[in-house]
């Protein structure tokens, strides 16, 4: 919107006045931190830390550094440290900061540390972080006698978050006046045309419970529906579902419709202990996405089951991933499985893929072999796969046994699983 113009004295000219303003503001991300085997941890020396993922704020890298001894020599390891640093090249970072230990009895009793309350005060500055690998933090964030004792320590674990917020200054060029667009509600639309089956013309029999639904939608969404519908000139008015369970294939005309995933459960387990990840609606759903070709469904759901990777599941997740197509998340079950080798070797997943699976044991093989490449290019800063497995107990380096036909090399005691 522009300025009402202004006439110049004694002449006929007019001037347009200009207007801009300038804004300061922090960009503010968060990241939790958790330390598991604390007890292990003690010890590895002064001055060492355990670092976290990598995770960005305000476009640049940061990480936590937790030292279990503490960084200051002349403490003698009577404090643990902990810092924020800066992960990425930068110059002049400008930040506000702040580290909460997380009290775990749910009494809500946190440890914080934090800058975001003491930017106004009287000479105050702000933090400049001028190059990475420059830190903010505490060498005493916390007596260590007294967190071994505490609440902040449950099960051996530490939780630890983290606020950055980076301060940026900008011109605000934008208009005196806007109009704010809401987020896209056809989802919301579409699912009530699904709710109230107003306009359905085709009926699925799914273990006897019947859906309603819209052969136009199905067939947007899905080339198997779409080829079932139009390219046979079907005119069947109700379609029977065979090997699919009926909360299974609601949960898929959810997402045709809606584009959301339901919430996760069980689906069903005949014992009283935790469900196995193949009981899952998600493992179910992934299934449904590769009948049906559901792209986006596979890849929701890979997201989804990537969360659940752990040592005792990656074999079976690997195994489904295989099954039903996954690519990426395949990638990364073979990646994790290869890191972390030798405890993998030691789950029941791992015998499960021996006796169903020998190809996927193969292509971890392939896997560990370019883990070792990494590890090599990388000047030695990542430990060896196979230093993994020589630490497990036997020469994993001094003597190597053939794998025809993969073309790498195998400690013995890897050899003897296959």
């Amino acid at each position: 919107m522009s300025e009402t113009p202004e006439r110049l004295p004694n002449q006929n000219q007019l001037i347009f006045p200009t207007s801009s303003s300038s804004i300061t503001e922090t960009i503010n991300g968060s990241h939790r931190f958790v330390i598991r085997g604390y007890s292990l941890a003690k010890g590895m020396g002064i001055g060492k830390h355990i670092a976290s993922e990598d995770f960005t704020v305000g476009g640049f890298k940061w990480a936590i550094y937790f030292y279990p001894d503490g960084k200051n020599p002349e403490d003698n390891s009577t404090y643990v440290s902990a810092f924020i640093a800066l992960a990425s090249e930068g110059t002049d970072v400008r930040a506000l900061f702040e580290l909460t230990l997380v009290d775990q009895s749910g009494k809500g009793k946190h440890k914080v540390h934090s800058h975001f309350d003491r930017s106004l005060e009287s000479g105050y500055t702000l933090k400049y972080l001028k190059y990475r690998g420059s830190m903010w933090g505490y060498k005493r964030f916390f007596r260590r006698s007294m967190l071994e004792s505490s609440d902040y320590l449950k099960d051996d674990c530490l939780k630890i978050n983290c606020t950055v917020g980076v301060v940026v200054s900008a011109i605000d060029c934008s208009r005196l006046h806007s109009i704010q667009v809401p987020d896209t509600d056809i989802g919301t639309h579409f699912g009530m045309m699904l709710e109230n089956t107003e306009g359905s013309d085709i009926i699925f029999n799914v273990a006897g419970e019947k859906f309603q639904a819209h052969k136009l939608v199905l067939a947007a969404r899905s080339p198997i529906f779409q080829s079932e519908f139009f390219a046979l000139d079907s005119d069947e008015l109700e379609i029977m579902v065979s090997d699919m369970e009926p909360k299974v294939f609601k949960a898929m005309l959810h997402f045709i419709y809606r584009d959301t995933l339901v919430e996760d459960e069980p689906i069903a387990s005949s014992s009283c202990s935790a469900p196995l990840v193949t009981d899952t609606l998600t493992v179910k759903l992934l299934e449904a996405a590769d009948r049906y070709d559901l792209g986006r469904l596979r890849q929701m759901c890979e997201s989804h089951l990537c969360k659940d990777i752990s040592v005792n599941s990656v074999a079976q997740i690997l195994a489904l991933a295989d099954r039903y197509h996954a690519a990426e998340l395949k990638a990364v079950c073979l990646r994790f499985a290869a890191e972390n080798l030798a405890a993998v070797m030691r789950s029941d997943g791992f015998e499960y893929l021996k006796e169903n699976c020998p190809v996927l044991q193969s292509e971890i093989l392939k896997t560990v072999a370019g883990c070792d490449e990494d590890c090599n290019s990388a000047g030695g800063k990542s430990r060896s796969v196979w230093a993994q497995l020589s630490e497990g107990g036997g020469d994993a380096t001094s003597r190597r046994v053939s794998y025809s036909g993969l073309g790498v090399s195998l400690s013995p005691s890897w050899a003897n699983y296959i």
